[in-house]
């Protein structure tokens, strides 16, 4: 077996497949980790996802996703930890320590107070995310996605937040599909030591296709992808590498297709 190791399949990279079909087709692939969202564990069940991943023989490398922190009134806000909890505690059973935040986007105009809030959700949710011995990764979003996704849209921004939290508390999720731009990249992946908890990749087709569904194969676009990998790993970063992709066409191949495309990839370019 080559060197797939670290490699892990995020699971919205074969979106056609449900969770029982993409631990089958890692299985087939020899891919040992995967990362499942949590749509996806729902339709199949948290015990039936649980034991169908322990008897395949993979480790998960993170739970996507939690977060989504503001909201327009105080209730909304309080769902919004509530599920938080639900994600921590899913994320407990199927054996991973990672909760991947995408923290939000803003309710209103106000992107100052979406921030305040996103600050306030964390503080809420880590007493109980460590006492379910979970760590919550804030993946900061590129700028692009502000308004949809996520009011966190840097790595200096991310690593702010984290700092308030000790680093087995809350950490940083390094994707170089929103981060590769920034001007600041590797003092602030260096800023991170210690506190990195996933490196998801890809790649950014030129032109881009999507503002959503634009990612590419890792080698297809522009991103010095290994350059952000040594990086990473000069912080003692040794964990899975998931391979995260959100792309219409490759979603219309056969995902076992996908799963022999990226572990090429993986080795060629990251």
């Amino acid at each position: 077996m080559e060197n797939y190791e670290r490699l892990s399949l995020n699971q919205i990279t074969t979106e056609q497949w449900n969770l029982k079909e993409a631990i089958e087709g890692c299985a087939r692939a020899e891919v040992p980790w995967i990362a499942p969202w949590r749509h996806k564990v729902e339709e199949l069940g948290l015990s039936t996802s649980k034991r169908l991943i322990r008897d395949a023989g993979l480790k998960v490398s993170s739970l996507c996703r939690g977060g989504m922190f503001p909201a327009g009134t105080p209730s909304e806000r309080q769902k919004r930890i509530e599920d938080n909890k639900r994600a921590v505690e899913e994320a407990a059973e199927l054996g991973t320590d990672v909760l991947v935040l995408v923290c939000g986007p803003s309710p209103d105009r106000d992107i100052v107070s979406a921030r305040q809030m996103v600050e306030e959700g964390i503080s809420q949710l880590v007493p109980f995310a460590e006492s379910h011995g979970v760590k919550l990764g804030i993946e900061p979003l590129h700028p692009m996605y502000a308004a949809e996704r996520s009011v966190v849209v840097s790595m200096d921004l991310a690593n702010t937040l984290a700092e308030a939290y000790r680093p087995e508390q809350v950490g940083v999720v390094v994707d170089v599909f929103h981060v590769w731009w920034d001007p600041d990249l590797y003092n602030q992946i260096n800023r991170s030591k210690g506190r990195i908890l996933g490196f998801h990749v890809s790649d950014w087709l030129v032109p881009t296709p999507d503002m959503l569904k634009g990612r590419g194969m890792m080698g297809d676009g522009v991103i010095e992808i290994s350059r952000i990998r040594k990086a990473v790993e000069e912080t003692g970063y040794s964990g899975p590498i998931e391979v995260e992709i959100f792309n219409d066409q490759i979603w219309s191949q056969p995902a076992d297709d996908t799963l022999i495309q990226m572990k090429e990839s993986y080795l060629k370019h990251v």
